[in-house]
């Protein structure tokens, strides 16, 4: 296994670092400009209405629906999918091999992201498609069907489709696994082994896969909200014990957003491509926006207008990367970096955990807290990518081959704890990177489509 990690792994970087330097830069940010113009920025603009939509009527127990979800439901779901290792352990490695400048380059790719992931989820609201059994299909497949009739619809459909599934219902299905596993590992002193951790994670996700996306709405309403309160909870503690680094903390993020070769060393050409890439691509799999995985749990809410739903994804985007992230952000930052505790021996994998124990003077309670939420992030995760890979196997091959899907996706849960690190994180960009490419472009071509949503939303509330 081992010899097959070292073989994969360059050749599976050097396909990142060409699109994550240059292909994604351009596509994520491009397009997130093209719709913050377009809607007048709407993340501005309709922010007070999604979070009013969102925490207007909180409940962690949604109302019974024949087909679909609540709106917070598949809101919960698409955090789910969101709030993950990546902003925790992607979150520390931008930080490791970007500086603490990749955090803002995160800023921004999410503020741009919040109007892309508004367009996505009105268009899977626009073309979502209600079966007979009253299951509700919806995603990128479809409003690239919508954009590009013909084989061109069907072939970008198709690869979007196969990119999803193995990025998600298989890779990162490993990534958030690998990550489970390590934590857990960490906080037990390596006595719980990780081949363990991933047998009973398989068998707890084998349950939770066959109820369907009730039964994962179900539990990432409960788990979402109180998960990320926790995690709150204690980023909040840390920062009052670092209260007198966090001027400090602020001041490098920006500092070294535009000199990171102050802190990288090597010249300022590198060190900038190093800051901005590690941004956008633990970005992208941080918050999503514009990679079309969370158009599938957006397309399953029952509300009135698309308008609504957009402005609601707009919200999970705010949370996962601007609240959440950053937590993990200044943390680790006001630790190690304004605080100046030693980093020696420490990845991306444990970084946080050091940060909290280091703060805390006690290394196995640091251990302990961080591996529990990191376990709960990466499980609800795992839940919902399952969700939406399944989705695509579906349109792919048709209902009955998601039990083979679901069979494989077990087994990669497993693979996953087992497998090296590193292979597991870039075999996951690069699929998220192609996911990218399809959407982006019907994306583009539909805007007119979601600028008329926002204008119709906007004469509506005049209106009234």
């Amino acid at each position: 296994m081992e010899a097959v990690s070292n073989f994969l792994l360059p050749i599976v970087q050097n396909i990142n670092k060409y699109m994550s330097d240059y292909i994604l830069i351009f596509l994520l940010v491009g397009t997130g400009l093209f719709y913050t113009i377009r809607t007048r920025f709407v993340q501005l603009r309709c922010f007070g209405e999604g979070m009013k939509k969102v925490f207007g009527n909180l409940s962690l127990k949604g109302g019974k629906n024949k087909s679909g979800l609540s709106s917070f439901q598949a809101l919960a779901t698409a955090i789910a999918a969101q709030v993950g290792t990546g902003n925790i352990v992607g979150a520390c490695g931008a930080i490791l091999i970007g500086g603490p400048g990749a955090i803002f380059w995160m800023w921004v790719i999410a503020f741009f992201g919040m109007a892309t992931i508004y367009a996505e989820a009105v268009l899977a609201q626009e073309t979502k498609v209600v079966s007979a059994d009253g299951s509700v299909l919806g995603g990128p497949v479809y409003y690239i069907k919508k954009a590009f009739s013909g084989k061109f619809g069907k072939f970008l459909a198709g690869f979007f489709a196969v990119a999803i599934t193995l990025a998600l219902g298989f890779m990162g299905a490993m990534v958030q696994s690998n990550s489970i596993a390590g934590a857990i590992n960490t906080a037990s002193n390596e006595i719980i082994p990780t081949w363990v951790i991933g047998l009973v994670l398989a068998i707890i996700c084998s349950f939770i896969f066959i109820g369907g996306i009730k039964r994962i709405a179900s539990v990432a309403e409960k788990i979402v909200p109180i998960m990320a309160v926790i995690y709150l909870l204690i980023g909040i503690v840390i920062l009052a014990i670092n209260f007198k680094a966090i001027p400090a903390t602020f001041g490098m993020i920006f500092k070294y957003a535009f000199t990171p070769q102050a802190i990288l060393g090597g010249t300022f050409g590198a060190a900038i491509k190093a800051a901005i890439s590690q941004g956008v691509k633990r970005g992208l799999f941080s918050n999503e926006a514009g990679m079309g995985s969370t158009p599938h749990a957006h397309a399953q809410a029952n509300v009135e207008k698309p308008h609504d739903q957009g402005v609601v994804a707009m919200i999970g985007v705010f949370i996962d990367t601007f609240v959440v992230l950053t937590i993990t952000a200044l943390v680790v930052i006001s630790t190690f970096y304004a605080g100046g505790a030693s980093m020696d021996g420490l990845t991306k994998a444990n970084l946080m955990q050091a940060a909290v124990g280091t703060s805390l003077g006690n290394a196995t309670v640091g251990n302990i807290l961080i591996a529990v939420c990191l376990t709960f992030f990466a499980f609800t995760t795992i839940i919902s990518w399952n969700f939406f890979g399944k989705q695509n196997v579906e349109y792919l091959f048709g209902k009955k081959s998601t039990v083979v899907y679901s069979v494989l996706a077990i087994v990669f849960i497993f693979l996953g704890s087992v497998l090296q690190n590193d292979l597991v994180w870039e075999l996951t960009d690069m699929f998220n990177n192609l996911m990218v490419i399809p959407n982006v472009i019907a994306l583009v071509a539909l805007s007119g489509i979601v600028v008329a949503a926002t204008k119709a939303a906007k004469k509506n509330k005049k209106d009234k």
